[in-house]
């Protein structure tokens, strides 16, 4: 067993676009979908990857977007959802990954499962957050992806999570590097205070004057046709979901003109 790979092994683009592919509500949750039950959920994402692959992201990352309100702590019956999600569609001919809103270790477990290159989690940390107080373990994650022979598994760690304040006062900086040398962060994500909302130009570049070239650091909230390229000068990359959708919308399906547009964007 070796160190895990890094991230850029995985994209042969130099700054990659990681689109979401967004689940609906999961068997369980208050807003589930009783009629269109799990096989509702499949066609779901499946309709918004077809649209996202052949637009050429770099990449794809799964996720329980519609499970409103967030949990800290995965179901069984959730976990095997997305395990049937992932496995059914994942792409053949590009990277993807899994992020469970917001239990890492469950996260992890679907990639192991699955293939999966990364998961997205925030791993560092204590917070008062819309789930409660929020408190993180990547000791315990990162034994856990050693005990299952998951090392290929990368760990994107979000440092500056939505709905969530930190309880400290450390800045992005301090944080960013702290979770490459000590919680050993295969990716640093910066992220705005909610979904579809960025964080300042001025923090992203804060997070990679802090670790330089040790890890890539990425935008995770907010990129926009309009904005994508001014972040792009600064971050190594981006993930991207609400403005993918229809009227910009989380929680909507994703919107053919509007992917065009942001990987247009991205390119140029």
């Amino acid at each position: 067993m070796g160190r895990t790979p890094p991230l850029s092994e995985l994209f042969e683009r130099e700054k990659p676009v990681i689109a979401m592919a967004h689940l609906p509500p999961l068997p369980g949750t208050p807003l589930y979908d009783e009629a269109s039950g799990v096989a509702g959920i499949v066609e779901a994402v499946r309709a918004d990857l077809e649209i996202l692959l052949a637009a050429g992201v770099e990449a794809v990352l799964f996720c329980n977007e519609g499970d409103r309100p967030y949990a800290l702590q995965a179901g069984p019956e959730g976990v095997a959802v997305l395990a049937r999600v992932v496995a059914e569609l994942a792409p053949p001919d590009r990277p993807y990954g899994v992020d469970f809103l917001w239990d890492a270790r469950a996260a992890l477990a679907v990639a192991a499962a699955t293939g999966a290159s990364f998961i997205r989690e925030v791993t560092t940390g204590v917070y008062e957050s819309d789930m409660g107080l929020w408190n993180t373990d990547a000791a315990t994650l990162l034994r856990e992806r050693r005990r299952l022979g998951a090392e290929h598994v990368r760990v994107l760690m979000n440092v500056t999570p939505e709905l969530a304040s930190p309880l400290g006062r450390r800045s992005v900086a301090e944080v960013a590097r702290s979770a490459v040398v000590s919680s050993l962060a295969d990716a640093i994500l910066v992220s705005g205070p909610m979904q579809g909302v960025e964080p300042s130009v001025a923090a992203v570049r804060e997070a990679k004057d802090a670790v330089g070239e040790a890890v890539p650091v990425l935008l995770n909230t907010g990129a926009k046709s309009t904005n994508v390229r001014e972040y792009l000068q600064v971050a190594d990359g981006v993930i991207v979901g609400s403005d993918l959708k229809v009227d910009g919308h989380t929680w909507n399906p994703v919107d053919a003109e509007r992917v065009a547009r942001f990987m247009a964007a991205a390119r140029g």
